[in-house]
């Protein structure tokens, strides 16, 4: 193809630019051979002229089209060269936001200076399994590439890492680290991946530093192998290092750190374990402050220090030997403070007691007086003698930095060797993945010893990658078959030569090093004689005899030599060394146990030039070598390191991530293109741009170029043969063979073939773009014609017939209209008399009715007031005499016994005085006892004096108590009377104030009147500006009656809108419980399963027989262990349950008639609490009514309702007193032995007396509380009317100030007119109350006498019919209370009546749940005993009957059919036939076998046939027995074939079947209210399973959970294949052009999976879990989850392919989904939220679709897409990609915009749907139809020791 075809008019081109390096510009005219410039225009609009090379001729280079720009595979480009691959860069850094790109086999990683979500878990869920080109470039791709190579070809792997500080190296290298603990997880219970990942931590602190290009730079190199096992699971992992900087240790420059850990120890050095270690702020120690920069921006250092500390730990370092570490640090810093100073020129001097240098020796356990003196002094050795000598300042500076480096280079060695320890396994490692994190190339303005040997290391890492390039292109052509010809690429192995060859560089300085008077200046001029003339690559600088440069790959570098040999010296003071070796402190000790003496080879002390030092990690020595190899030179070291590494990079297949730094500045995502284009230059990327522009860059298969460029094709072009058409259309378009070669697969392009068939194919569907619109659009115009035609002749049409029919209709309506009017007036008058008939017999009826009532309600009153004064009275009474008598007694008893104790003292007293008087005076004794009976009779009389006393007070008390609360109430009717009389005297007054003020202004009238004429037209125009005002007001007291009505209307909507969220909320929140516990069970499942497998390791490992474990009998447990049947098992079983029968063993007969007297018991305490609570709602209607009728008797009512509650309070007691006879009545028959204390008989009837007397006191709480509560509503209710009458009358004298006074008056008629009718009104009120009062008091009389007769009926009633007759007359007597409220006007009568009647029902429904649980109960212990009773009655008759007996009935034959015919629901086996029922129905039964023609959920019903016959028995070892086994048997059987859909799906239905049938023969009420009569009779009677459906629930959630996995497992490889990649509708969307990672073919071929291969799964899902008869609501539960999967996995390879969001695949996607949703309509699974799953792919398509330009098009979207995240939305936006030049990109602006407007937005910012999610299942209960008499047993299942009964 010539040039003129491509450099014409509007083509564009790169041309170099001094800023932007290149710059982007447009063909002005056509280039022409020949010429010697071209025409061009900028962006801009500037034009120039850009004048050619007239050498080479050289034309600028062509811009690939716009679809290439921004590809995720930079040979991808149809143009490869420099500005294509700077665009490219740029173009996906800035615009896309995406910082990963490919270059064939490299990935390019741009340093974002920006925290991505691009690292979670999700991202590596994504990515994991997945193939290289099938994904966006991320580390994580590359990370799986190495680990899938690794499992695939057996071969290992590694990782180089490389680009320059603050790239970003250490960073993609930890990811990587990250992905593969992650993904592979450990071999074993040592959490090595964590460990992997712990050393990052430990290694940063040691190794990292802030410089002034990175935050965190890696100032040292290492490459760490991670270990696998043969299953590729990390083992161990082992870590090498390389070129440590030592010289940061004792120098920073500006903005610089020194080594993390040292600012993380002065951070720290406040808290308290610290404080040994003397720190302070990183300010005052000169190691730490040379920088002046000693804090990086978000970074806490004691945060940092914690989690290295951590990471110690978890590596296996201790807490003794991590603050040895710190202290070693420690000394470090303070060994930096020593000041050494000037004794004279050639000695210098350290001051004693320095307080730095006594730290640095307690720390580090040397002496002061030696470690001063070597700081100071050196030793000279010679033949002969030994000197020691003075060294000046200078050197013992140095000395003392040697020092400390070489502490630190230890230090370092030392962590790394044991983190390594920590990272060894003794597993055997079967390959390993090695990361290299490494230094890239670097050039400076000064370039020392560091900068040659890193780029040293580059020139062997550059030449390995070159060559690994080299040959993947050799291979693929070679595969191919297509002609081969050598590419010219760099080989840099003459620069590798110059450094490390014979007489190289570094031979020349190890010689030189060895020299006794070697210097810098003398090595370089070895270096000049040695290659200056033989050496091209080696340069003098013009002006420097000191420095030499080299020609790198990447560029020349300059290397000044001062320095180089003391650099690779690396010398220290070996006396100093000694003084550390002699330490007290063991960490020191064991840092330099191996240490050789630090003299330099030459045996000369380290000279005064060099600062800096290297440190190489060395080998370890072989046994009894010669002390020469311990005392290699850094270089040497550095060589023999690096060709190692060399050797296991080319024994791996080697994977290059290149880190590139957008810019110096740190700024996020901004990008510097002369910087960017530096680094791509220096890492070889651009030159693997050129091997594959050389050669054939462009790759297309054969169906995908026929795919993308049909449509050049014309239709005799096509063949069946796609390789032959393609040939054919290559030769005509393109006419030079040499630019195309055919391989066996695939068409190879040479450079810009692509970009010129893409020209092609744009112009000819321009071509046809234009051809359909010129026909659509005519289409269009003779369609609205058409269309406007028929309008005008159908309005015509109409608008006649609309004509007539009005003619028609007007004449109807008049004849209608005389009709209508006729007919109405005579039904007026009807109606009129009829109403006037009506109205006077209602009113006659009404009115004797109502006279009738009066008297009768009067009479009635009076005789209920004088019955209840007499109770009362006599009840007061009684209690006031009852209080008075306990007052007295007590009174007396503390009286006498106050005399008492008195008396007593004074008999003791006296007791001791008489002693004495009688010696004295013997006769006085009897003066004394006459003195005694003296004081009792006074005594005894001051006793009743005080006794008449006490009763004269208590009376007087009562007395004034009666005087006090009749004093209450006349004052308060005192106060009422006054608060009236106030009332009316104050109206008086206003009355004669409004008289007098109206005689004052008929007075003043006659003056008002002569002024009254001049203000007249005034007044009128006042009034007529008023009324406009008032009209004013009015509409805007209609505006505001709007507003209020609107608002009330929106907090409606609000209201509901805010229960409908609350109701979602509540709704998700259960969802969210429920997935939680249900992750729970699959976390206990996992473990359990894990616990298995463990088990059989140390089974197989240990083959020693373990006896059986014998399980407690617990049904707690909701999941149990494997159950193990043996004979051991069995034997300790039949043991305990003869020792069960034996403990059964009692007296039946005392049980039975326990359980008579607390059945009476308990129906006696019902009836009376119903009695109770029909007595209390009669006497609380009663009482509101005449709490309204009588509000001055509420103060007796109160009293009344006190002395009822303690009537019902005593009647309590007296039940609890009965209640704790019959408990002694019971602890006293303990003789007896059978129903002694502890027995379960006697506990069982306890229990039950107890729940009763609890019961009984909660009801009668329950009461009082209810009881309260009404009392309190309704004199709130009463408070509130009687408030609202003085309201309106302060309102009526408020207006009538204000009123004119004419107007007053008047007004004051009117409200005396009003009052009356008032009180007309409250009086017709009031007496239609007292009416209705008299005829509820009458029904309240009728209801009492037929509560009597009910009550003496139902007492002799037997015990079991009693209660039913309670129950049914109480719900006879709430049903017509219901009626009546039903019946009633008042809305808040029937609310509060309803809510009373639905308690009342909820309390029966209690009582009665609570009565049927402990019937039940009785009944079950009750067969048992009869069961007892009959075995021994059936024992007694068999041992009578003779078997001659037997033999001789004749009629036994006949009864055989009949019992065949009336089978029971139950299935009989033995119990040595449990183990063999087991494993025919479970382990051994396959679904595709004989399941298939079964009854769905046929082996549960024969388990639970087989569990009702143990329950039948009553046998609990054999019903706990059969469902452990059951438990057991279904999990083995799963996770033997947990991966068989079939196998799961079948025990998944039958697992909730039995679970069903469970629940359905329960005998609870709420389960069978779909049974028959029949299968009522089938449910279990002795045993309550609920705890056994609850370890049935959690068991079939497991199913489920593996179900989804299993079904995951089997669509997870069709979805992007199916959804995504495949073309549904074939030529929508044309393949674009690949690069060296081919992507997935979307072209069906023969394996590939489509979207018919998806619904072909979905409908086999569907049919299978149908053929097994699982339950409809769990099947649409299943296929929710299914599509739930397919749309996140679907959206989340869209949000990571870029090549997949565009417009044409938004339709094919939209498509599909309409498949999908054809699909469930299908199978009517449409409306149970299955659809809904797929609304963020739905929204994401049509986000694909929809214009994205301008704001209205933002704000459509934001209201559109719903379901997606703002991240989601962003990153769609970003990676829209225009497959066709018609399309446009979006621009950045647009998508800021969208950002702007999704701010507020509350959702979280993860990008990626969890694809693991699954929701939480339920089951439904759906109870069978089949009944359990017409199950047969197929003979297939080899169940025939099963016998039905």
């Amino acid at each position: 193809m010539a040039a003129s075809e491509l450099y014409t008019k509007l083509a564009r081109v790169w041309i170099p630019d001094a800023e932007e390096v290149w710059k982007s510009a447009e063909l002005i005219k056509d280039y022409k051979h020949g010429d010697i410039s071209l025409q061009l225009s900028l962006e801009d609009g500037t034009a120039i002229e850009h004048k050619l090379d007239p050498k080479t001729k050289n034309l600028p280079h062509l811009r690939n089209p716009d679809i290439l720009v921004g590809e995720n595979d930079l040979t991808a480009l149809s143009y490869l060269h420099e500005p294509a691959v700077l665009h490219n860069l740029k173009v996906r850094f800035i615009d896309s936001k995406l910082i990963y790109t490919y270059c064939g086999i490299v990935l390019v990683a741009i340093n974002p200076y920006e925290n991505l979500p691009i690292y979670g878990s999700d991202i590596i869920n994504a990515y994991s399994g997945q193939n290289m080109g099938d994904m966006d470039p991320h580390i994580f791709a590359v990370a799986e590439e190495a680990y899938k190579q690794m499992a695939r070809d057996e071969r290992n792997q590694s990782i180089i890492v490389s680009g320059e500080s603050g790239a970003g190296k250490t960073v993609s290298a930890k990811y990587a680290m990250r992905y593969f603990a992650t993904v592979s997880g450990s071999a074993n219970e040592a959490n090595v991946e964590e460990k992997v990942l712990a050393s990052n931590p430990i290694m940063e602190a040691i190794g990292n530093a802030k410089t002034t290009r990175n935050d965190n730079s890696s100032r040292f190199g290492k490459y760490i192998e991670i270990g696998f096992d043969n299953r590729y699971r990390i083992i161990g992992a082992n870590m090498r290092t390389y070129l440590l900087e030592k010289s940061r240790v004792v120098f920073q420059a500006d903005e610089e750190r020194n080594y993390h850990v040292f600012y993380q120890l002065c951070a720290s050095a406040h808290l308290p374990e610290y404080k040994a270690l003397r720190l302070s702020r990183a300010d005052d120690f000169h190691f730490t402050k040379q920088g002046r920069s000693p804090v990086i921006d978000g970074v806490d250092d004691t945060k940092e220090l914690s989690n290295t500390r951590h990471a110690f730990t978890l590596l296996g370092i201790n807490e003794s030997y991590q603050m040895g570490l710190f202290q070693v640090l420690a000394a470090i810093l303070h060994l930096g403070n020593v000041e050494i100073k000037d004794r004279d020129s050639d000695s210098s001097v350290i001051a004693p007691n320095n307080h730095h240098l006594t730290a640095f020796c307690e720390l580090v356990g040397v002496t002061y007086q030696d470690m001063s003196h070597w700081l100071c002094h050196k030793k000279l050795k010679t033949a002969t003698e030994t000197y020691i000598k003075t060294v000046p300042r200078l050197q013992a500076t140095n000395a003392r930095d040697a020092l400390a480096k070489h502490i630190y280079a230890k230090l370092f060695n030392w962590i790394v060797e044991h983190v390594n320890k920590a990272l060894h396994t003794n597993v055997k490692q079967h390959s390993f993945i090695g990361v290299l994190d490494i230094y890239g190339f670097e050039t400076f303005e000064i370039n020392s010893f560091e900068q040659f040997c890193i780029n040293y290391a580059n020139e062997k890492l550059q030449q390995q990658f070159n060559m690994h390039v080299f040959k993947l292109e050799q291979e693929e052509y070679m595969k191919e078959q297509i002609p081969w010809t050598l590419i010219d690429f760099y080989d840099n192995q003459p620069c590798i030569n110059l450094i490390e060859a014979k007489m190289g560089i570094l031979d020349l300085l190890d010689e030189e090093c060895k020299m006794p008077k070697g210097s810098d200046d003398s090595w370089a001029q070895k270096l000049y004689n040695t290659h200056l003339k033989t050496c091209s690559l080696f340069e003098k600088p013009r002006m420097s005899n000191k420095a030499f440069i080299i020609q790198h790959f990447a560029d020349k570098v300059e290397y000044q030599c001062d320095g180089f040999l003391e650099k690779n010296k690396d010398t220290v003071n070996g006396e100093q060394i000694n003084v550390l070796k002699a330490s007290k402190f063991d960490l020191l000790i064991e840092l330099f146990q191996d240490e050789e003496k630090a003299t330099s080879p030459t045996g000369q002390a380290p000279g005064t030039g060099g600062r800096t030092r290297l440190s190489v990690k060395p080998d370890k020595a072989r046994p009894g070598a010669s002390s020469k190899e311990h005392k290699k030179t850094v270089g040497c070291q550095f060589r023999n390191s690096l060709q190692l590494l060399m050797e296991t990079l080319n024994a791996t297949t080697p994977h290059y991530v290149r880190c590139i730094k957008p810019n110096d500045l740190k700024f996020p995502f901004t990008f510097d293109p002369k910087r960017a284009v530096q680094q791509l230059r220096a890492c070889g990327v651009l030159e693997t741009i050129r091997i594959s522009a050389a050669g054939f860059p462009s790759r297309w298969t054969y169906q995908e170029f026929f795919s993308r460029y049909r449509v050049l094709m014309k239709q005799k072009d096509v063949l069946q043969d796609k390789k032959l058409t393609c040939k054919n259309v290559l030769e005509r378009l393109v006419q030079d063979q040499d630019k195309y070669q055919f391989g066996k697969t695939k068409i190879f392009f040479r450079a810009g073939q692509v970009a010129y068939l893409e020209k092609l194919r744009a112009d000819k569907l321009r071509v046809a773009c234009i051809r359909i619109q010129k026909t659509i659009r005519c289409w269009l115009a003779r369609k609205k014609y058409l269309r406007k035609r028929r309008a005008a002749i159908t309005i015509q049409r109409f608008t006649r017939g609309y004509q007539a029919r009005c003619l028609a209709k007007f004449m109807r309506r008049t004849e209608a209209a005389t009709t209508i009017q006729k007919f109405q007036r005579m039904y007026v008058e009807r109606k009129r008399y009829r109403q006037k008939q009506a109205a006077a017999l209602a009113m006659q009826t009404i009115l004797r009715a109502y006279m009738a009532r009066q008297k009768y309600q009067r009479l009635v009153r009076e005789d209920k007031a004088l019955l209840i004064q007499k109770h009362v009275r006599g009840w007061l009474a009684r209690q006031w005499y009852k209080r008075c008598l306990r007052a007295i007694v007590y009174l007396q008893c503390c009286v006498r016994r106050m005399k008492a104790r008195r008396e007593l003292k004074k008999l003791k007293i006296e007791a001791r005085s008489v002693e004495h008087f009688k010696k004295l005076n013997i006769g006085m004794e009897n003066k004394i006892m006459q003195l005694q009976r003296k004081i009792d009779e006074q005594n005894k009389d001051h006793r009743a004096v005080v006794e008449r006393l006490s009763g004269l007070e208590s009376t007087h008390a009562a007395e004034s108590e009666r005087m006090r609360v009749e004093l209450t109430r006349l004052r308060g009717a005192e106060e009422e009377a006054k608060s009236n009389g106030n009332r009316v005297t104050s109206l008086l007054e206003e009355l004669e104030k409004l008289r007098k003020e109206l005689s004052t202004t008929q007075k003043e009238k006659k003056t008002i009147e002569d002024w009254a004429q001049t203000y007249r037209d005034e007044m009128e125009k006042m009034v007529a500006e008023l009324k406009e005002q008032n009209g004013l007001l009015k509409s805007e007291k209609d505006d505001l009656n709007r507003m209020i009505k609107d608002q009330s209307q929106q907090m409606t909507e609000k209201m509901v809108r805010a229960i409908a969220e609350e109701t979602q909320q509540l709704e998700s929140d259960l969802n969210d419980e429920r997935s939680r516990y249900q992750n729970l069970l699959t976390e206990h499942l996992r473990l359990e399963e894990k616990y298995d497998d463990l088990k059989e390791e140390i089974s197989h490992s240990v083959n020693v027989p373990k006896p059986g474990h014998r399980r407690t009998d617990s049904t707690h447990s909701s999941n149990e262990s494997e159950y193990t049947y043996n004979s051991e098992f069995a034997e300790s079983e039949e043991g305990s349950r003869a020792t069960e029968d034996v403990t059964r063993g009692m007296d039946t007969s005392l049980t039975l008639k326990l359980q008579k007297r607390l059945t009476e018991l308990e129906q006696e305490k019902q009836s009376l609490r119903n009695e109770l609570e029909s007595k209390e709602d009669q006497f609380q209607r009663a009482r509101a009514r005449d709490d309204v009728e009588h509000k001055k008797a509420r103060g007796a009512e109160l009293e009344y309702e006190s002395l009822k509650r303690q009537e019902l309070e005593s009647e309590n007691k007296k039940l609890k007193h009965n209640l704790a006879e019959m408990r002694q009545s019971l602890l006293g028959n303990v003789g007896t032995g059978a129903g002694a204390p502890g027995s379960p008989a006697y506990k069982v009837l306890l229990d039950q007396l107890n729940s009763s007397c609890e019961e009984l006191d909660v009801r009668k709480e329950e009461v009082l509380i209810l009881r309260s509560q009404l009392v309190s509503q309704k004199e709130a209710l009463q408070h509130k009317e009687t408030m609202t009458e003085p309201v309106h009358h302060m309102e009526d004298m408020s207006k009538l100030k204000d009123s004119e006074i004419k107007q007053a008056y008047m007004g004051l008629k009117d409200t005396n007119r009003l009052l009356e009718s008032q009180l007309q009104a409250q009086r017709r009120s009031y007496d239609n109350e007292v009416e209705v009062m008299r005829g509820e008091l009458q029904s309240v009389k009728e209801e009492n006498n037929r509560q009597q007769q009910l009550l003496a009926q139902n007492l002799q009633l037997p015990p079991e019919a009693r209660i039913e007759a309670s129950l049914q007359h109480e719900i006879t007597r709430l049903t017509n209370e219901n009626l009546d409220v039903l019946k009633s006007d008042n809305p808040t009568e029937f609310r509060e009546g309803r809510c009373t009647i639905f308690r009342r029902l909820i309390d029966l429904m209690e009582q009665l749940e609570k009565q049927d649980k402990t019937i039940r109960k009785l009944k079950k212990q009750l067969k048992v005993f009869s069961k007892k009773i009959g075995e021994m009655g059936a024992g007694q008759m068999e041992g009578q009957v003779s078997p001659g007996q037997m033999v001789d009935e004749p009629i036994r034959p006949v009864n055989i059919p009949r019992r065949e015919k009336d089978f029971q629901g139950m299935l009989e086996y033995k119990k040595e036939d449990e183990l063999k029922l087991v494993k025919n129905l479970i382990l051994e039964l396959k679904p595709r076998g004989v399941a298939v023609n079964l009854i769905p959920g046929l082996p549960a019903y024969i388990l639970f046939m087989c569990l009702r016959h143990a329950d039948y028995n009553n046998d609990d070892q054999k019903v706990r027995t059969l469902l452990t086994s059951t438990i057991n048997s279904i999990k083995k059987i799963l996770k033997k074939r947990g991966d068989d859909f079939e196998t799961v799906s079948f025990w998944l239905s039958n697992t909730c079947r039995f679970l069903h049938c469970l629940k359905q023969y329960s005998g609870d009420e709420s389960f069978m209210k779909h049974n028959t009569p029949k299968q009522n009779e089938h449910c279990l009677s002795n045993f309550d399973l609920a705890e056994y459906r609850q370890v049935l629930s959690d068991l079939a959630i497991q199913i489920y959970q593996q179900l989804i996995k299993c079904m995951e497992n089997i669509l997870q490889p069709m979805i992007v294949s199916g959804m995504l990649e495949h073309e549904t509708i074939q030529g929508v969307s044309g393949v674009k052009p690949t690069g060296l990672r081919k992507r997935t073919s979307s072209i069906a071929d023969e394996g590939t999976y489509t979207l018919d291969s998806i619904l072909r799964q979905l409908s086999a899902f569907h049919s299978t879990m149908c053929q097994h008869g699982t339950d409809p609501e769990l099947i649409k539960q299943v296929v929710k989850q299914q599509f739930y999967i397919i749309g996140a996995v679907t959206l989340n390879n869209l949000l990571l392919r870029k090549d997949m969001c565009s417009w044409s695949k938004g339709m094919q996607i939209r498509y599909n989904v309409s498949q999908l949703e054809e699909w469930l309509r299908d199978k009517s699974l449409m409306v149970y939220g299955a659809k809904e799953t797929l609304e963020p792919l739905i929204q994401a398509a049509q986000l694909l679709q929809v214009k994205k330009k301008t704001d209205e098009d933002a704000e459509a979207i934001c209201s559109m897409c719903l379901a997606l995240s703002t991240a989601q939305i962003v990153k769609v936006l970003n990676l829209y990609t225009p497959v066709n030049e018609f399309e446009e990109r979006v621009a950045v602006t647009f998508i800021r915009t969208i950002q702007t407007r999704l701010r507020d937005r509350c959702e979280t910012p993860q990008l990626l749907m969890d694809t693991k999610m699954i929701y939480p299942v339920t089951f439904p209960f759906n109870p069978s139809s089949l009944a359990l008499e017409t199950i047969q047993i197929p003979s297939s299942l080899n169940l025939a020791f099963l016998s039905r009964v």
